[in-house]
C-alpha cells in the first residue's frame, strides 16, 4: 500500500456530521453523509459516482470505553455491530450469505495512533459492555465497506468523544466541537 502522503492528490474527507469538521476542514470540500449507516452508504456511493477520490479520509466522533476521551484513534478493522444472525447458525456479525467475513479489514495505519476496532450500528450505545471492537460509532462499516468494494483507500480517524456510558449522551454535544481541531491536528501531523 502506497504512504498516505502519496495518496493525497485528490482525497474526499468524509464526515457525519458539520459539527465534527466546524472550522477546519471548509478547504477540502468534505462530505456530509448524515447519521447512520444507510445515509453513509449512499452519500458515498453518490459522490464516488461524479469523484473517484485517491483516497477516503472518514473523521469523526465516536465513543468507547478503552480508548481516553479526547484521543484521536486509526481505525484498520470495522464490524456491523447491529448484525446478528446467530439465532440461524451465522457468525455474529456476519451479514448472512455475504462472501465477505464479519469483521472487515480495509483501514490504513498510522504509525503513532492507537489502532482500533470500530463496530458501527444505527443506534447510539450507552452502555458498551462487548470486547470485540473497541470504538463506537454509526457510519464507519459502510464507508470502509464501499471503499473496499471500489478499491479506494480507506484511512478512518475517529476522536473519541464519549465513553459509551450512561453519560454519552450528555458528553458528545459537548466534547463533539473539540473533534474537529483534534482531528485537523492528527491530518495535519501525518501529511507533516
Amino acid at each position: 500500500m502506497a504512504d498516505i502522503k502519496t495518496l493525497m492528490k485528490n482525497p474526499l474527507y468524509v464526515f457525519a456530521l458539520q459539527s465534527e469538521a466546524v472550522g477546519h476542514f471548509e478547504h477540502t470540500e468534505p462530505l456530509f453523509v448524515g447519521v447512520g449507516k444507510l445515509n453513509a452508504m449512499y452519500s458515498l456511493m453518490k459522490r464516488i459516482t461524479q469523484q473517484k477520490p485517491s483516497i477516503i479520509i472518514n473523521l469523526g466522533s465516536a465513543g468507547s470505553t478503552t480508548h481516553n476521551r479526547g484521543e484521536v484513534v486509526c481505525c484498520t478493522r470495522f464490524v456491523q455491530r447491529d448484525m446478528d444472525v446467530t439465532p440461524l447458525g451465522f457468525e455474529k456479525y456476519k451479514t448472512p450469505f455475504s462472501l465477505h467475513p464479519p469483521v472487515i479489514y480495509y483501514g490504513l495505519e498510522v504509525e503513532g495512533l492507537a489502532q482500533g476496532i470500530c463496530g458501527t450500528g444505527d443506534s447510539f450505545v450507552t452502555n458498551h459492555n462487548c470486547d470485540d471492537y473497541d470504538v463506537i460509532d454509526m457510519e464507519a462499516f459502510p464507508l470502509a465497506w464501499v471503499a473496499m468494494q471500489e478499491e479506494i483507500p480507506f484511512l478512518c480517524l475517529k476522536y473519541i468523544s464519549d465513553g459509551a456510558d450512561g453519560a454519552a449522551a450528555t458528553d458528545w454535544p459537548e466534547t463533539v466541537k473539540l473533534a474537529a481541531e483534534a482531528l485537523r491536528k492528527t491530518v495535519d501531523g501525518i501529511l507533516g
